[in-house]
Parts: C-alpha cells; sequence; structure tokens
C-alpha cells in the first residue's frame, strides 16, 4: 500500500479513488477505489459536462459507507 491515500486511511480519515487503470489500481490496492471507464486523463468524463462529472463524484463519495471488504475497486455504471 504506497499510495498517498494508505497513508491518509491510517489517521482515521476515508478516501477514494477514481481510476481510469484498473489493472494499475488492482496492484497498487488502494482501500477503495471507482474504476470509470473513460480515455486516460478524463476520470470524470468529458470537460465542462458538470453532470456527469457530478454522477461519477457523487458515485466515488458513495463508496466511503461501503462495508465492503477493503482493499476493493467498483466499476462505475452510468446509469
Amino acid at each position: 500500500m504506497g499510495l498517498i491515500q494508505s497513508v491518509v486511511e491510517r489517521t482515521g480519515i476515508p478516501t477514494v479513488s477514481v481510476t481510469v487503470l484498473r489493472e494499475i489500481t488492482e496492484r497498487v490496492s488502494p482501500p477503495r477505489a471507482l474504476f470509470v471507464d473513460r480515455p486516460l486523463g478524463y476520470p470524470l468524463d468529458a470537460a465542462n459536462d458538470r453532470a456527469a462529472q457530478r454522477r461519477v463524484i457523487v458515485s466515488a463519495l458513495s463508496l466511503l459507507g461501503s462495508e465492503e471488504e477493503r482493499p476493493f475497486v467498483k466499476e462505475y455504471s452510468d446509469g
């Protein structure tokens, strides 16, 4: 667990990552991550699409209350 996310988690602050590189994220094993199938550099969707970006962020934040065993990577779904 080399990510800064893991260091922050150890202080008691829950975190979540948004990633477009599932394989790399699974190797690093952050406590919680949301995989978004988007082009590299666009994890929150298209620039200036505030509604789409909000959906990704809300989905990521919803993982903070998850009871799933950590570490885990969840796949984002638009629907």
